[in-house]
């Protein structure tokens, strides 16, 4: 189990050091894919409930989520932006932040559980301040996009996974904010808002 969830927050913490926003698709693909390691780890038997939930995390957050959201940003034409601003500040908070939702996992009953409620706060702290601290839309994204991996990630704690219908709202509100984001990011802010009729036919 150590494994895919180290995976998954390096595919979390590296981009937000170092990655632009033309990379965020490859980064969401291995977070998907760490998602997927750790839920097969945590459910081995494949039965028909963890198959269900294994086919929404390639479908949806595998393969979809990253091909809307690279078609955005090749669209909007910004794919050099940092993710994050790079500058020590920025750093220092984040690697403080990364440091105390370890800690918030320390009091765990084993070290799989501390590992995986550790990664998930990091990963929870650091969506949380690449929205605070990069207001464009393709960064707001994909630190949503981050934050409901976390989610994802937080199932494997449980003995039992989610039932069906709660997997299935989770694919489709992922499904939906990555939709929804994807045409607001790819969409011209013009083509978006209606034009004031001429100035002899209004009211």
């Amino acid at each position: 189990m150590t494994l895919p969830i180290t995976l998954f927050l390096i595919a979390v913490v590296v981009p937000v050091f170092f990655g632009r926003i033309r990379t965020a698709p490859a980064w969401l693909l291995v977070q998907a894919v760490a998602l997927g390691w750790a839920g097969f780890v945590q459910h081995p038997q494949l039965s028909g409930h963890a198959v269900a939930a294994l086919a929404e995390v390639i479908v949806v957050r595998a393969l979809v989520a990253p091909w809307l959201l690279g078609r955005a940003i090749r669209a909007r034409g910004e794919p050099d932006l940092d993710l994050m601003p790079s500058n020590l500040f920025a750093w220092a908070v984040a690697i403080a932040l990364i440091v105390l939702a370890f800690q918030f996992g320390a009091p765990a009953a084993d070290d799989r559980h501390a590992m995986t409620l550790g990664a998930v706060a990091a990963t929870v702290a650091v969506a949380l301040l690449l929205l605070s601290t990069n207001a464009a839309s393709p960064a707001q994204l994909v630190a949503l996009l981050t934050m409901e991996n976390a989610l994802g990630l937080f199932e494997t704690l449980l003995p039992e996974p989610w039932p069906l219908p709660v997997h299935a709202a989770l694919g489709l509100i992922y499904f939906g904010t990555v939709g929804v984001g994807a045409w607001l990011i790819g969409t011209p802010d013009e083509a978006r808002v209606a034009p004031l009729p001429p100035e002899g036919e209004r009211a």
